[in-house]
């Protein structure tokens, strides 16, 4: 599985710029006005790993399928979005089928490209949104508090835990405080993920600064930084001008252009490695002759529900899983090296995949 990470910020922050850098396409107009965005853009990514090519290199897999990730383009914010302000609501509901959110802070000083606000202060940006969104899921759940009364009243359960849910996180949110902050028991886990509320979502602060500031930041970027440490956030720091340069050349040329900013990888690279972290993901393999190709699955994943990633009929029918970690893969020359190694292992239903372990799947039909 991948993830989808909706892009979210003020008008003309570097969004759509970043958007057609990241997915190498130029589906999001980026202009000079608010609203450029009128619809959602979706695009597919694949995310980068090294790793891939070396296994591929050694079985000699004729074809290499990277795991991929989602970038959700959604138009700009305004402060009075949740009350439908600019293109309001509907955005809104755009984020919350999104597993992260990538809020795009404007880190940079241009005369020339207009702020809505008239000002470049990242922190309060990332204040308006945040509140937006809280006054987004303050809505939501009052009207939703009415609309289970008469299942409570007729003593069902689900609608018992949901209302103690929405009500722990409207006293949350009433405080000024997204419902992240809530802390949920195990038993009620399932139930508050269900509940999609938008300050539920985990956020990483994205930088967009100027090309002369990409290696090391700026004044703004470091005020996003102590702001995301104090709320547990994560930030990156990206150029989104030098992504879109980037994205116009090939791999050589593109290791040429970052060599001589400064730069030791693009962008693109940190952006997917700070979503994977932020949501706990990692990637296993699945290698032969045929195909080399990465997976993504959530830390504490089983055997069995990581082969249900690949089909739903390896994990009902689910034997056990022959594994390989990768560096015993590549010490040993392969499948063949690392079994006669004794380094192939065989692994039942309660084993917990590692990121990086070669798979493969015994099922019955």
């Amino acid at each position: 599985m991948g993830f989808k990470m909706g892009i979210v910020g003020l008008p003309n922050v570097g969004k759509s710029t970043l958007f057609n850098a990241l997915t190498k396409t130029a589906a999001a107009q980026a202009a000079n006005f608010p609203f450029c965005t009128i619809e959602p853009n979706v695009g597919e990514v694949a995310v980068p790993d090294a790793r891939l090519d070396k296994l591929a290199a050694i079985a000699g897999s004729k074809q290499i399928i990277p795991t991929r990730m989602t970038f959700v383009d959604i138009a700009g914010l305004v402060k009075g979005a949740s009350k439908g302000e600019g293109l309001g609501n509907q955005f809104l509901a755009n984020i919350r089928e999104c597993d992260a959110i990538a809020h795009v802070l404007r880190c940079f000083d241009d005369g020339d490209v207009t702020h809505v606000e008239g000002r470049v202060d990242p922190v309060e940006d990332a204040d308006t949104i945040e509140t937006e969104l809280m006054l987004a899921d303050i809505e939501s759940i009052e009207k939703r508090l009415q609309g289970l009364q008469r299942k409570i009243k007729g003593n069902d359960k689900e609608a018992q835990q949901q209302d103690r849910l929405l009500r722990e996180a409207l006293a949350v949110l009433e405080q000024g405080q997204p419902a992240r902050v809530v802390k949920v028991d195990e038993d009620d886990v399932k139930a508050w993920k269900m509940l999609q509320l938008l300050t539920t979502k985990p956020v990483l602060y994205v930088c967009n600064v100027g090309e002369a500031e990409a290696a090391g930041g700026n004044a703004h970027s470091a005020k996003v930084a102590e702001m995301a440490a104090a709320q547990g956030n994560s930030h990156v720091i990206i150029s989104a001008q030098i992504e879109e340069e980037i994205s116009q050349l090939d791999a050589d040329e593109a290791e040429m252009f970052l060599t001589e900013m400064g730069l030791d990888e693009a962008g693109l690279d940190r952006l997917i490695r700070a979503g994977y972290e932020l949501l706990h993901l990692e990637t296993y393999f699945t290698v032969g002759p045929k195909e080399a190709r990465a997976w993504t699955i959530r830390q504490g994943t089983s055997a069995p529900q990581a082969a249900g990633v690949i089909h739903g009929d390896f994990e009902r029918g689910f034997i056990r899983a022959e594994t390989i970690a990768f560096d015993d893969f590549v010490a040993f020359g392969g499948e063949a090296g690392a079994k006669e190694a004794g380094k192939m292992r065989s692994e039942g239903k309660t084993y917990i995949v590692k990121d990086g372990d070669v798979m493969h799947f015994l099922f019955n039909t």
